[in-house]
């Protein structure tokens, strides 16, 4: 049985993940390979910085992205470890694994 600590972090993987916006924005990061402003994922997406920026908060607050301060700035980039321990997540649901596949 999956523990209510790890039944939670994936309850919160699911819900970001579960935004269209947000799905495109990480697809952005990982092909980019590279960290990148919000301003310069505003200038490749036909999304505001507003909205960029709100995803992007959702998106570290799972890991999913991780930010990194560069004077009065952030760049994001995908946090490649959490996303490949995703699969894990959805084995340990179906009960395929003891394993709990966690990320941090």
């Amino acid at each position: 049985m999956i523990d209510a600590e790890a039944a939670a972090l994936y309850a919160a993987w699911f819900k970001a993940l579960a935004d269209p916006t947000r799905i495109q924005l990480l697809h952005l990061l990982a092909t980019e390979g590279r960290p990148m402003s919000v301003g310069e994922i505003v200038e490749r997406s036909p999304i505001g910085q507003s909205t960029v920026s709100h995803h992007l908060k959702v998106l570290a607050e799972v890991r999913f992205v991780l930010p990194e301060k560069h004077g009065t700035s952030t760049r994001y980039e995908v946090n490649r470890t959490c996303l490949a321990v995703f699969p894990a997540a959805v084995t340990a649901i179906l009960g395929e694994s003891e394993d709990t596949g966690h990320a941090r």
